[in-house]
């Protein structure tokens, strides 16, 4: 013990009598600290990114909803009784259950009625269209995939106002179909499609895919595609619910209107 004391001693006076050796001294003193704050730095930042993602996700949700705005504006009267009027807001959510391996796939959500959220609404992400909202609960929805035997939506190419349906035939999550495209349409290998403007869930425009193969039915006048999915459907966060103003009102007046038919 007195051996280290004295060595102690001798290493502080040596230290502070040499300046070289003080300079190599603060030197590895500061290498050292400056890895251990780097890495602690490292460990703060990895448990942050939860908040992070949520962060980036309702700023997203918020430039989502500017856009669609900005895009409905352009085709209302320029009249001061529209000024200001919001036709589409974005809740932002996030994907809890996933499936994509039976025929009839459903996402289950951490929003519901308490956040707005209602069916037939539409529901996208950073890539492209996910699904549709079918049934809410206080907190939670159920949304119908587009990964979905019953899913059927609007959508046309982006390069012209041909369109036709997206459906899926249940064979590769991948990959979606559109069908009742008229022969008429040009198109070729890796065009790319969209939404519709028949569609009254989704805002015109938003990425569904590009054409990976081309079906000729001799029997009929239209094509059949396969569609390569911008989405991995198999790996879903955060997603983004679209809630059109007019949807509703929409949807209840083609309803009245085919009872009256």
């Amino acid at each position: 013990m007195l051996f280290l004391l004295l060595l102690g001693i001798s290493l502080s006076l040596t230290i502070q009598a040499h300046s070289y050796h003080k300079s190599k001294i603060i030197s590895s003193a500061n290498f050292l600290t400056g890895g251990v704050y780097e890495r602690l730095n490292a460990i703060s930042e990895y448990f942050s990114l939860k908040s992070k993602n949520e962060a980036l996700a309702i700023e997203n949700a918020r430039l989502k909803s500017l856009l669609f705005n900005a895009i409905d504006t352009l085709s209302l009267p320029k009249i001061d009784t529209v000024k200001g009027v919001k036709k589409v807001n974005i809740i932002v959510s996030k994907v809890i259950h996933n499936s994509f391996n039976v025929p009839e796939n459903y996402i289950t959500i951490n929003s519901g009625l308490k956040q707005g959220v209602k069916s037939d609404m539409g529901v996208i992400n950073d890539l492209g269209i996910v699904g549709i909202v079918e049934k809410t609960s206080a907190n939670y929805a159920t949304i119908q995939s587009v990964l979905n035997l019953k899913s059927k939506i609007n959508a046309k190419f982006k390069k012209s106002n041909h369109f036709g349906t997206l459906i899926w035939n249940a064979k590769n999550t991948g990959y979606a179909q559109l069908i009742d495209v008229p022969r008429l349409a040009l198109i070729k290998k890796g065009d790319t499609i969209v939404t519709g403007a028949d569609s009254k869930i989704f805002p015109e425009n938003i990425g569904i895919g590009t054409i990976y193969k081309i079906y000729i039915d001799d029997q009929t006048n239209y094509y059949t595609l396969d569609v390569k999915l911008f989405n991995d459907m198999t790996s879903l966060g955060h997603v983004y619910i679209i809630k059109t103003k007019d949807n509703e009102e929409i949807i209840n007046l083609e309803t009245a209107t085919n009872k009256d038919e």
